[in-house]
């Protein structure tokens, strides 16, 4: 998709949908993006949508693959173009999809998970 809003969102959580077991629920954990709980938002019947708390790192993992590949791929540049953004974010994205052992690290949460 090209951009991010609520007809993309519904389209992800249509194909989403599509993927979950006959008979079973899903719940969506969704930080407070405003495309993600937008009035237009048509969400399926089998999708229940949990938002997070607002400004709460700490409990999206996310925000931590985000932060390393800017760390890594993507601050400190001076970007041509908007086309140069995208192909450096794909880059960067597919260069992290490539290492799901450093996915799993980044997303850990050792007060989740023991020890």
């Amino acid at each position: 998709m090209p951009r991010c809003n609520s007809e993309a969102m519904s389209m992800h959580l249509e194909e989403i949908a599509f993927h979950i077991a006959p008979g079973a629920h899903a719940v969506l954990i969704l930080d407070q993006a405003g495309w993600h709980g937008s009035a237009e938002l048509i969400v399926p019947p089998n999708i229940t949508l949990m938002p997070l708390p607002p400004r709460c790192p700490e409990l999206n993992p996310v925000e931590n693959l985000w932060q390393f590949m800017r760390d890594n791929w993507l601050s400190n540049r001076i970007y041509k173009s908007y086309d140069d953004i995208v192909d450096h974010c794909c880059f960067a994205w597919n260069r992290l999809v490539d290492q799901p052992w450093r996915i799993m690290s980044i997303g850990l949460r050792q007060w989740a998970h023991g020890s």
